[in-house]
């Protein structure tokens, strides 16, 4: 394995050169190496984050509620496993299993899970409130 970890779960690669111009580094990231983050008792979350996009693997247990929130991020939900009931501007979405729900950034919404729930979520920009380890959960 050549390079460190920067952080837990992932490897560096050295950086790539196209056309004599060096690109953005690579890494490999491995979700069994990446510790899983207890927000409450019924939400843990896993985080990768790049420099414009971040993946979040969110196990939610039914009857989880994640309080209605908004953050600059346009949020794409997809549900691997479970379903989730969203509230957006007083409209219900229910997102199941193999669908994905996009939200706008700036949009308010609020998620309920409606059964033990697995699901990726991709941010961009990445939600820097998360970046500490302190955020909210969120959905």
């Amino acid at each position: 394995m050549r390079g460190g970890a920067a952080l837990t779960g992932s490897v560096e690669i050295e950086p790539l050169y196209y056309s004599g111009h060096m690109t953005a580094a690579v890494r490999l990231h491995r979700w069994d190496e990446i510790a899983l983050e207890k927000l409450t008792e019924l939400v843990a979350r896993k985080i990768i984050a790049g420099e414009r996009e971040m993946l979040v693997q969110t196990y939610l247990k039914r009857g989880a509620l994640v309080p209605r929130h908004a953050h600059p991020s346009e949020q794409m939900t997809y549900v691997l496993q479970g379903a989730l009931k969203f509230v957006i501007s007083g409209e219900e979405f229910i997102v199941r299993e193999g669908e994905v729900l996009h939200i706008a950034s700036g949009l308010e919404h609020q998620a309920e899970a409606l059964d033990d729930t697995f699901e990726l979520d991709v941010y961009s920009p990445p939600r820097s409130d998360w970046l500490g380890g302190n955020g909210e959960p969120g959905a």
